[in-house]
């Protein structure tokens, strides 16, 4: 059980964080129309970045061969998963993407079972049955939100989401976060420059709000966002974080009703709340675990 006592400060924190990226899937929706999806992510990973670089200083030149490995990795499917997700979102609505996305959640104790060989409690397998049924909910809730390529898009990125993760459990006990983060955020953007120069037009005539809200996605949703996050988590306990970073997929609900005009059928929205409770399930545990395992 963790020691920590609950701190106001850190969980607001922790819900500014979760409303922060709860927004951001309709703002992201909304400059896809004008700017390709690898512009977009190199440009926001290269920003936050520079702002998380300029907090970091020369700490970067101390930084361990092992963390440095570890950061790479964790740009790797940092990248991976931002550009399956986002190709996803041009698919689908910021609602669905939002909660497709939080599905990593259940993935990572199955994954950590192949690489570590740790097997799965029973409160993630009763996750993963309760995410599957909502997924079916999400594919059969008619022709118009019904399952399609973009959400196919949105669920692989959760692999990749959950990967880093478990990149993130092996490298990143005893290193730098910040530092981490820097070098993660810059291989993102290495990658998704390399793919956007040859593969996608130059945007041009862009909007003032779209490079705002490109701009916003960078500075505000991952490198401000990012402190909030690890501040948040200090002063915490995980079973408490969890329950809040879990209300992004709330918030992009919201939003993508409020700004995006998304119509929740149902049966979706019942899909919503199965994958909801499957990724509380995940994180925070059955009520009756034994909190000495905690």
């Amino acid at each position: 059980m963790s020691n920590k006592r609950p701190s106001f400060a850190g969980q607001a924190a922790l819900f500014a964080t979760s409303l922060l990226w709860g927004t951001s899937f309709v703002i992201l929706k909304n400059t896809l129309e004008s700017v390709g999806t690898l512009w977009i992510l190199a440009i926001r990973f290269s920003l936050a970045a520079l702002l998380l670089g300029a907090f970091a200083g020369k700490r970067l030149l101390r930084v361990r061969r092992l963390q440095l490995r570890g950061g790479v990795l964790m740009g790797l499917c940092l990248a991976a998963a931002y550009i399956l997700q986002t190709y996803g979102l041009k698919n689908t609505t910021p609602g669905k993407n939002a909660f497709l996305t939080a599905v990593y959640c259940v993935l990572v104790p199955f994954l950590a079972w192949m690489i570590y060989r740790r097997k799965p409690q029973t409160q993630h397998v009763l996750a993963a049955i309760l995410c599957l049924v909502g997924i079916g909910f999400v594919s059969l809730s008619g022709a118009q939100s019904g399952f399609n390529i973009g959400d196919a898009l949105t669920l692989a990125c959760g692999i990749f989401y959950a990967l880093q993760i478990i990149v993130v459990e092996q490298y990143g006990e005893g290193g730098d976060a910040l530092c981490l983060s820097v070098i993660q955020f810059a291989v993102a953007a290495a990658i998704c420059w390399a793919g956007a120069l040859p593969l996608e037009p130059v945007p041009v005539n862009v909007s003032p709000a779209a490079w705002f809200n490109i701009a916003y996605m960078g500075f505000v949703c991952t490198g401000v966002c990012f402190f909030l996050e690890a501040w948040g988590m200090k002063s915490t306990p995980s079973s408490t974080a969890a329950v809040i970073m879990t209300l992004e997929s709330v918030f992009g609900v919201l939003t993508s009703v409020l700004f995006y005009h998304e119509q929740i059928t149902p049966r979706l929205l019942l899909g919503f709340a199965l994958i909801f409770c499957s990724v509380l399930l995940a994180e925070t545990g059955l009520p009756c675990k034994d909190s000495s395992k905690q």
